[in-house]
């Protein structure tokens, strides 16, 4: 049965000063402002509509200077062409239909709108009751109360704007040679002492020789920037004197954050990311099309509630009424539309074309790939970009949860995609902080994760491996801080997650015990060794290379100060140089980086690409993996190309010392690394026994002057040893393609 919408009376076009302009019928593609040397073409998309009126503003937009209806309507797209209107030009839009709330049409006329496809903007966001289609304080039912207030003097205006495609020439850097970075333009430039005070905070200041320099110091190929999108300050964090931070916001897909910009030319931002390429690093963006800022029902109507809240967001099935709150912030866009679809890749292509970009990352990917029945991986979304010319060779990262029902899909996304690995994160942190039984779930994350990525041919680059991001606490802290310590976000420290699974080295908070100090610092490099050494594609957090501090806040959301911002005069240069040290031997060494996922296979050398060994130098038999006290293990492995030596990683994760004995083999072994600093010079051989100090790793490498051969080995134990991803149950089956495990690391045949 159809829903009949009441009958709404439109309301009157306001007279308004006219200066005899004169419309034609223009055209409905391409959707938003499009000059050309006489004119300027108008479309915008609102299926719902019954009328679509064009404002015009001075250069500032203070003053509405004329009002002109789109007359003409193509398959929902209004659209019209304005002689004269040029380049420049600053417009909105008011929108007019039904307002039936119950049904899903939220039009109201009497609020100015910004065209989704706006460019640029002028003016900013101003906090006002006006700003809202409802009458607030009406009562439970509020938002079904038209407000006939007008809301033009407090929301930005669009401005018209050329696109300049220029040709882009990006360095390229393979998936299995990436080094991601994760940064927000203005917090990792704010308290540089050596970038011009007038640049910090912006692309510029980002693009800026002292940043290159430290980027390529440390072997970053790749920074993916926290959202550039325009987007909205909350009208909450404003009323505690805190605001929006990190930008998971938006308000405009197209024009990006003025604040980024130091000069206000949108051209910066080209000229940042085609410096980056020059110094041989990628930009990709954290993109936000998930939600917007326009909140649930009871939020403001800045653009597309107003322009069509039935056709842009997912709504409640049995109640229209109701926003379909599937991303937590509470609204979601329905890229189910193919209008929306269309803005969203539009979107995408702008970046590409305009300022260069090399990918994305997608905030909470999982909504935009729901169908009303829940997530399908073929989502026309998905597709759509894989095999779009532009897009589809992109860097592609999804952020593969929600908060809607089977919101974690980690593994599920189609090839193509890399994902942020939650998994890694979590089981990483728990074997360094001493967590019973996770030696198979380690060695399995360690090893890109198979279990999860190797169906539908994809690759280990699928991983996207983290311990840290901008979401949780920084690497410094998770070694430093057991609780969150959010108070200064004003939320009585109920915000932010409380499973931080955190070890503070046995004080909480910062301490002048040498003693802790060292644990803390080993344990920092325990973990940035193990995330550079595991196959797929390590992400750093900005600022954890130099020992960075939120003091124990992990949710710094609204901290746009000196809790969020990083911190370069505390820089601890030994471990930016530990960091160096292993950037550089993951660019150096294919053992590490590989292309294929690891099987255990001998390859033309006749040596396995993986194997696994108890600190007692013999093999990982099956029943070790399950043991709880077992927090053991050297894994060795074997290049991808020919002419280079293998790689043998110790890893202590008990709180005591443990001897290691070097497993069998032909190779003599060069200590390269060692995060507790007991490395020793003289070469070691098969049967020396070495020891790791308690919580440590220490990385070898073989001489290549002794020929690498394999001896068969046998596994310690009963039994023999499980086959690659198999379970204890099957391993002496030999199964040559086992169903990859959760918790069961590939293995080599005997």
């Amino acid at each position: 049965m159809t829903d009949v919408v009441p009958v709404q009376t439109l309301v009157p076009t306001p007279a308004v000063h006219r200066r005899g302009r004169s419309i034609r019928s223009g055209r409905p593609y391409p959707l938003g402002a499009t000059p050309d040397q006489d004119g300027t073409n108008f479309a915008i998309f609102s299926d719902h509509a019954e009328r679509v009126t064009l404002c015009l503003y001075d250069d500032r937009g203070r003053h509405e200077i004329d009002r002109i209806d789109l007359e003409e309507c193509t398959n929902g797209v209004w659209h019209g062409y304005m002689p004269d209107i040029l380049e420049g030009a600053v417009y909105g839009y008011r929108v007019d239909g039904p307002w039936a709330p119950e049904y899903g049409h939220r039009f109201n006329a009497n609020k100015l709108l910004i065209d989704p496809y706006a460019k640029e903007l002028v003016g900013e966001l101003t906090w006002d009751d006006a700003l809202y289609g409802y009458t607030i304080g009406a009562g439970d039912d509020a938002d079904l109360v038209k407000d006939e207030r007008d809301s033009a003097a407090f929301i930005p205006k669009a401005r018209v704007v050329a696109d300049h495609p220029t040709r882009r020439v990006a360095p390229g850097i393979s998936w299995p040679k990436s080094i991601i970075y994760e940064a927000h333009v203005r917090g990792l430039t704010m308290q540089h002492p050596n970038v011009p005070e007038k640049l910090r905070g912006t692309f510029a200041g980002l693009g800026t020789d002292p940043v290159i320099d430290h980027l390529k110091r440390i072997g970053v190929t790749v920074v993916e920037l926290m959202p550039v999108h325009a987007f909205a300050q909350d009208r909450h964090l404003l009323e505690r004197g805190l605001t929006n931070y990190w930008g998971y916001n938006t308000l405009s897909f197209f024009a990006p954050e003025a604040r980024y910009l130091s000069n206000g030319n949108r051209s910066e931002i080209r000229e940042t990311v085609d410096r980056l390429h020059d110094a041989g690093i990628e930009v990709i963006l954290d993109v936000v099309y998930n939600h917007t800022c326009e909140g649930n029902h009871l939020g403001p109507t800045l653009s597309w509630r107003g322009i069509d809240n039935m056709s842009y967001y997912r709504l409640m099935p049995d109640n229209k009424r109701y926003c379909d709150d599937l991303t937590g912030t509470g609204n979601a866009l329905d890229t189910n539309h193919p209008r929306v679809l269309q803005m969203v890749l539009d979107s995408l292509r702008h970046w590409v074309d305009t300022y260069h970009v090399d990918g994305f990352r997608f905030d909470l990917a999982l909504t935009l790939g729901r169908r009303p029945d829940g997530f399908d991986p073929r989502h026309p979304f998905f597709q759509a970009i894989l095999q779009d010319p532009v897009l589809g060779n992109l860097k592609l990262i999804a952020e593969p949860w929600d908060v809607g029902p089977g919101g974690y899909q980690l593994g599920n996304f189609p090839a193509g995609f890399s994902e942020w690995n939650g998994d890694f994160r979590d089981v990483v942190r728990d074997f360094w902080a001493g967590t019973s039984g996770m030696l198979g779930a380690f060695a399995t994350r360690f090893a890109a994760s198979q279990d999860l990525f190797g169906e539908g041919h994809r690759r280990p680059w699928s991983s996207v491996n983290f311990v840290t991001a901008h979401d949780g606490y920084t690497l410094h802290d998770l070694v430093t801080y057991q609780e969150k310590h959010n108070e200064a976000n004003g939320e009585g420290n109920n915000d932010g997650h409380s499973d931080n699974r955190s070890w503070n080295c046995g004080v909480e908070g910062e301490t002048d015990d040498p003693e802790i100090n060292a644990i803390r610092r080993r344990q920092k490099r325990n973990l940035l060794a193990t995330l550079f050494l595991s196959q797929g594609v390590p992400m750093l957090l900005a600022g954890d290379e130099m020992g960075n501090s939120q003091g124990g806040n992990n949710n710094a959301y609204c901290q746009d100060n000196e809790i969020g911002w990083v911190d370069w005069s505390k820089t601890d240069e030994d471990l930016v140089d530990f960091i160096r040290t292993l950037a550089d031997l993951r660019r150096r060494r294919s053992a590490i980086a590989r292309a294929e996922f690891l099987t255990g296979d001998r390859g033309s050398r006749g040596v396995p690409d993986v194997a696994w060994f108890s600190s007692t130098g013999s093999r990982m038999a099956s029943d070790e993996w399950s043991q709880p006290h077992v927090k053991c293990l050297s894994v060795r492995l074997a290049p991808s190309r020919p002419r280079e030596p293998s790689l043998l990683v110790m890893l202590n994760g008990a709180p005591d010392g443990v001897e290691f004995v070097i497993p069998k083999g032909n190779q003599n072994w060069l200590c390269l690394v060692d995060t507790a600093d007991t490395c020793h010079e003289d070469p070691k051989r098969a049967g020396d026994s070495v020891v790791l100090a308690g919580r440590s790793l220490r990385i070898y490498e073989a001489e290549m002057a002794v020929p690498e051969t394999s001896a068969p080995e046998k596994a310690s134990g009963a039994g023999a040893e499980a086959k690659p991803g198999a379970t204890p149950a099957t391993a002496d089956a030999e199964k040559t393609s086992p169903e990859p495990q959760t918790a069961i690391p590939e293995q080599e045949p005997t």
